[in-house]
């Protein structure tokens, strides 16, 4: 039986209800470690500063700020950290700040314990993840949003194979293997993919290839 690599977690909501249930949800499964827990914007970015998470598992709405604005701060003071926004709230303004902000999954609280288990293991791992109806918010928004520079037809044919394997869900390293390359050379075409499409986050690139692609040769 393989071993799971074990994941330091930090809960941010500004319910103690909710904290209470994730952490009784979440302290069930032996590999995550639930090592803290913060119910606003300052105390979230100070932990994360101290106790390094590898993922923070963060609501958007918080007494003193944003969990945007956590997010950002977050990143900044511990950028190894993975950030999974888990909230009751979805709207297309959110989502697109969400990614922008460097959030790496977006969830809804409707999701259930195996597959919020599962996300936050994808996440730790390097994923993307993104709630189906996110996903579809998403998708919109690149569809009335968009410019003809957005397009797919810029990219080489490795460049699509490069992204199609992205909008999976795949790691770099994945990636790599799938596709008998170095992380390096995925790296740089990834690089390349986001110039070209006017992109900063893979969950950005995915939605445009989800939108647009064809099936690759």
């Amino acid at each position: 039986m393989t071993t799971r690599p074990d994941i330091t977690l930090l809960i941010v909501d500004d319910s103690e209800v909710v904290r209470a249930g994730l952490r009784a949800l979440l302290s069930n499964e032996p590999d995550l470690h639930i090592i803290d827990q913060a119910g606003t914007v300052a105390d979230a970015v100070e932990k994360c500063g101290q106790l390094k998470p590898q993922v923070a598992l963060l609501d958007i709405r918080l007494p003193d700020g944003s969990g945007l604005d956590a997010c950002r701060q977050i990143l900044r003071r511990s950028p190894d950290t993975r950030v999974l926004v888990l909230t009751s709230v979805i709207d297309d303004r959110l989502v697109d700040d969400a990614i922008r902000a460097g959030a790496h999954g977006y969830l809804l609280k409707e999701i259930d314990g195996r597959a919020l288990v599962t996300a936050i293991r994808d996440v730790a791992a390097g994923k993307s993840i993104l709630d189906p109806a996110v996903t579809a918010r998403v998708l919109q928004l690149v569809r009335t949003g968009g410019s003809p520079r957005d397009n797919l037809t810029q990219l080489s044919l490795q460049e699509k194979r490069v992204l199609a394997l992205i909008a999976e869900g795949c790691t770099n390293k994945e990636v790599a293997v799938k596709l008998s390359l170095s992380e390096k050379t995925v790296k740089n075409y990834l690089s390349t993919v986001f110039e070209k499409l006017h992109v900063s986050r893979r969950a950005e690139a995915a939605a445009i290839y989800a939108q647009q692609s064809k099936p690759l040769p």
